[in-house]
């Protein structure tokens, strides 16, 4: 499933933009965006052993490296490419969430299929999840003003980082504990290990299924936020690369840092989205978006790490 994640993730979305077409969905499917976000993280902190997240941050160059890449390199770039959108708070809002944080989920397969080292990835989610809420209400101030960021409640925040970050993260804890303890646990372990690609799959459904039947009016301003998407997925990966290169890191380190600046955390941003009054239908359509854009350079991105590395073997 992980190497054929992105045509998975892909025919999901299609699948639930037609069926949101032909077919009434019986309970609505935002209702249970959150919970199926917290699932999601849940399997997503699992894979990361306890042990390892303290070897993690041990690896303090690789950590600092990472964080000042996407706390301090990418807002820079987000910032600059802000001129080149259209003169629209809400659209500029919705851009802002979803390109200043961090992804903390497929990233990390995406990065493992590039040979990346997924592992030191895998094991800084968690600091990266944490301090993309702390920072985020800072960021949105600065680019949008005070009276703006103001209209932002902080609640959405708070229960993002208690939902998604602490209860996922301890929930995990519980389970690798037990794990080691009871061979029943251990298979439960094992058996979860399975459903990230899932996890992630429904998430998108429930997503593109509760959105697209509302897409129509925000479709051309859609059309004119793709061009900056594109110019992210280009600029981005390169700044995590260059940053990750004089800090003369490790290859598989250096690709770890590009796939991270590469890679935003769409999914979980929702949720802050769909707090914003007068979000529909435009907010979730400027992620869903970038979304689409992300997945489609995730290809190119693993093509071109693999084929370089095959490069400097040869």
């Amino acid at each position: 499933m992980e190497s054929r994640q992105i045509a998975i993730y892909f025919g999901v979305m299609v699948l639930a933009a037609g069926l949101s077409q032909v077919w009434v969905l019986p309970v609505s499917l935002v209702d249970w965006i959150n919970p199926a976000l917290g699932f999601m993280l849940y399997v997503t902190f699992l894979q990361v052993p306890l042990a390892q997240l303290g070897k993690a941050l041990t690896q303090w160059r690789f950590l600092l490296v990472l964080l000042i890449a996407n706390f301090v390199l990418i807002p820079l770039l987000v910032f600059a490419l802000l001129p080149l959108l259209p003169e629209h708070d809400l659209l500029r809002l919705g851009v802002l969430l979803v390109l200043l944080a961090p992804c903390v989920d497929y990233v990390v397969t995406f990065a493992h299929m590039g040979r990346a080292d997924a592992r030191a990835l895998l094991a800084a989610t968690p600091i990266l999840l944490a301090l993309q809420m702390l920072l985020l209400p800072a960021y949105l101030r600065l680019a949008l003003g005070e009276q703006l960021a103001l209209s932002i409640q902080a609640r959405p925040f708070l229960n993002a980082f208690g939902f998604l970050i602490l209860m996922p993260l301890l929930l995990a804890a519980a389970t690798q504990y037990l794990a080691a303890k009871r061979a029943v646990w251990a298979k439960i372990h094992l058996g979860l290990g399975l459903a990230p690609v899932p996890a992630t799959a429904a998430v998108l459904f429930m997503v593109v299924a509760a959105v697209w039947p509302q897409l129509e009016p925000a479709l051309d301003v859609i059309g004119r936020i793709i061009p900056v998407y594109l110019l992210f997925a280009v600029l981005a990966p390169m700044i995590g690369w260059a940053a990750a290169r004089l800090a003369d890191l490790a290859a598989p380190m250096r690709r770890a840092v590009a796939f991270s600046t590469a890679t935003r955390n769409s999914l979980v941003v929702l949720p802050l989205v769909l707090a914003i009054p007068g979000a529909m239908p435009l907010l979730p359509a400027i992620i869903l978006a970038q979304t689409l854009v992300e997945l489609l350079a995730q290809l190119v991105y693993v093509r071109m790490a693999t084929r370089r590395q095959e490069g400097t073997q040869a």
